[in-house]
């Protein structure tokens, strides 16, 4: 089951001692700290948790599955996400 941004929201301010509204703002402030970061080419760390970064993907040839022709794939980028050691150890 996945946990819905508002069921996010709510945990994250009953943590923080907070109200809803500071912590989806909160929330909302991380995700475009994210997507700069990202679109930048910088790597961002949160240690022991998670880690995510821009990936290269180099140019390739693939197949359309429906007709069988070969198809050219330019390269383009990526999105890496690592989990850190405190997620892992939480996973299993």
């Amino acid at each position: 089951m996945a946990i819905s941004r508002s069921d996010l929201v709510s945990a994250l301010a009953e943590k923080a001692d907070t109200t809803k509204s500071t912590a989806d703002d909160v929330l909302s402030a991380l995700a475009d700290v994210l997507i700069d970061a990202v679109s930048k080419g910088e790597k961002v760390a949160i240690p022991g948790i998670l880690s995510v970064e821009r990936v290269s993907r180099a140019a390739r040839t693939g197949r359309n599955p429906a007709t069988g022709e070969t198809i050219d794939i330019p390269a383009g980028y990526g999105v890496k996400v690592s989990a850190g050691s405190k997620l892992k150890a939480a996973a299993k």
